[in-house]
């Protein structure tokens, strides 16, 4: 089993940064691939970036690569470093975790991860 629980977001402007922090808890974190998600108003949940068990693979959505990083580390956290935002980048944001019995997999989808943090509203200003 695994909890998240997340920290950060905000307001902030355009052109702005954020960072948001993921804590995860249990003893096998080090198993576990990693992934953020958002979800904007009227629309579905959409993948934003994914890290491996071991960070050694970070992939991104198109939509953020060269402005988002996805990272973690030993004592159990992950973060996505969010700069130049854009207005569409508003969304609440969750991190996800799943079971990464082998590497070498990226995954994109909502349905391939088992747990969720409770989500933070980030919105950014024009």
């Amino acid at each position: 089993q695994v909890q998240l629980v997340q920290s950060g977001g905000g307001l902030v402007q355009a052109g702005g940064s954020l960072r948001l922090s993921c804590a995860a808890s249990g003893r096998t974190f080090s198993t576990y691939a990693m992934g953020w998600f958002r979800q904007a108003p009227g629309k579905e949940r959409e993948f934003v970036a994914g890290i491996s068990r071991s960070g050694g693979n970070t992939y991104y959505a198109d939509s953020v690569k060269g402005r988002f990083t996805i990272s973690r580390d030993i004592a159990k956290n992950v973060y996505l470093q969010m700069n130049s935002l854009k207005p569409e980048d508003t969304a609440v944001y969750y991190c996800a975790a799943r079971l990464e019995p082998y590497g070498g997999r990226f995954y994109y989808t909502q349905g391939e991860y088992d747990y969720w943090g409770q989500g933070t509203q980030v919105t950014v200003s024009s």
